[in-house]
């Protein structure tokens, strides 16, 4: 009974500490806009593309305080995470077809490896011939860079089920369709979880990068619209919080996959 007294408390001692752990990350951040500031205002520089990291904080809570810069995330996300679903969905099914048939995965392989490698961003000008401005072009490019980071992923996923569960099937005599819904998927779905956060990034980053280049909505058009008004302030405060938003998916679903998918990690690069 002693032993046990004397242990719990060293329990719930470590249990506190481990929670009120300091977030080493933070230190290199907060280490490099500090020197940034200090160097501004020691040396005075003044400069029409960049600001101090206390005038972009200013920028960013003025920005956030009157809605402009929610009201251009919500319609970078719209486009980004549309863009996702349709392309995730495409993706994830010619993963499984071509995993599962290895003819179809034969017959197509020439054609995919030559578009491919093909940026999203190259194919704007045609893009834009066809879907013109607005949401269409965005979710476009965003699905075409989505597909075949959730395909080559998923087919992966799905060549890797251990062959003993689909040995099980066969004595089970299950179909196809039986086979894929109740082994093969279940079995792949944390790596094709892996697959989605990684399409979840890109999404975000072609959405962006579209905006930028010539989509006049969202965060990217935004931030453009702040450089061409010689306001560095609020240039930098865009890419702050684009940066945030990013970080903020990432670490959602590194949740999600730590709690219900940790048993089923395979290598460090599931955990990054």
């Amino acid at each position: 009974m002693t032993t046990v007294a004397t242990d719990r408390p060293a329990e719930m001692n470590c249990a506190v500490n481990h929670g009120m752990r300091f977030p080493k990350g933070v230190v290199v951040p907060v280490l490099l806009i500090a020197l940034a500031e200090a160097a501004f205002r020691l040396a005075g520089f003044r400069s029409d593309s960049i600001a101090p990291p206390s005038v972009v904080a200013v920028d960013l809570y003025r920005g956030l305080l009157d809605g402009q810069i929610l009201e251009a995330t919500r319609t970078t996300l719209v486009a980004a995470f549309s863009g996702l679903l349709i392309g995730g969905l495409l993706g994830l099914t010619m993963g499984v077809l071509r995993a599962t048939f290895r003819r179809l995965d034969q017959l197509l392989e020439v054609t995919t490896e030559t578009i491919r490698p093909i940026p999203s961003i190259a194919i704007l000008p045609v893009a834009i011939l066809i879907f013109g401005f607005g949401y269409s072009l965005e979710i476009s490019l965003v699905s075409l860079s989505c597909i075949f980071t959730t395909f080559i992923l998923t087919r992966a996923a799905v060549l890797g089920v251990d062959r003993r569960m689909l040995e099980v099937g066969l004595v089970l005599r299950l179909n196809l369709w039986d086979r894929m819904r109740k082994l093969i998927l279940p079995a792949a779905f944390p790596r094709i979880f892996v697959a989605f956060r990684w399409a979840t990034s890109l999404s975000l980053i072609v959405a962006v990068t579209t905006e930028i280049a010539a989509n006049p909505i969202g965060l990217g058009s935004a931030m453009m619209m702040a450089q061409q008004s010689l306001n560095p302030g609020l240039t930098v405060a865009y890419l702050v919080w684009i940066g945030f938003v990013g970080w903020l998916l990432n670490f959602l679903l590194i949740k999600v996959q730590r709690r219900y998918f940790a048993r089923f990690s395979t290598s460090a690069l599931d955990e990054k």
